[in-house]
């Protein structure tokens, strides 16, 4: 298998883990401290802030290459391995029907932008205005 095969292997392998890592969020069965790492690590994956900005040269993208696969891997760890299992499968079902689309977490990320767009039109207005 060539380089582009093995990339598409490792990438289908990550898109199943954060799959499985979302259900196993969401499956009442899942322990609270499985779940607050979940949410720990889908905030670090989603969030526009990054813990090391991305414009530094070699270490901007640690915290997408490093922390999320590690705390996806965390996150398989330490939940129940039944659990794990049954969401890995609804998972693979779930992938293989199509990537899903949260419209709901699309429209609360678009806001966010367009409100902080407008903050910083506002502060940046006013700050010509008094200078």
């Amino acid at each position: 298998m060539g380089l582009l095969g093995n990339w598409n292997r490792r990438i289908r392998q990550l898109t199943l883990d954060a799959v499985t890592m979302y259900l196993v969020c969401r499956d009442p069965r899942t322990p609270w401290y499985s779940r607050t790492v979940a949410i720990v690590i889908a905030g670090c994956l989603f969030s526009p802030i990054d813990l090391i900005p991305d414009w530094i040269p070699l270490f901007g993208y640690l915290d997408d290459m490093l922390i999320v696969p590690f705390g996806i891997m965390l996150v398989i760890k330490i939940t129940p391995k039944s659990i794990v299992e049954d969401c890995r499968a609804r998972a693979e079902t779930t992938l293989n029907a199509g990537i899903p689309i949260n419209r709901t977490a699309a429209v609360c990320i678009i806001v966010l932008w367009l409100a902080f767009g407008a903050m910083l039109t506002g502060w940046l207005l006013h700050r010509d205005v008094h200078h």
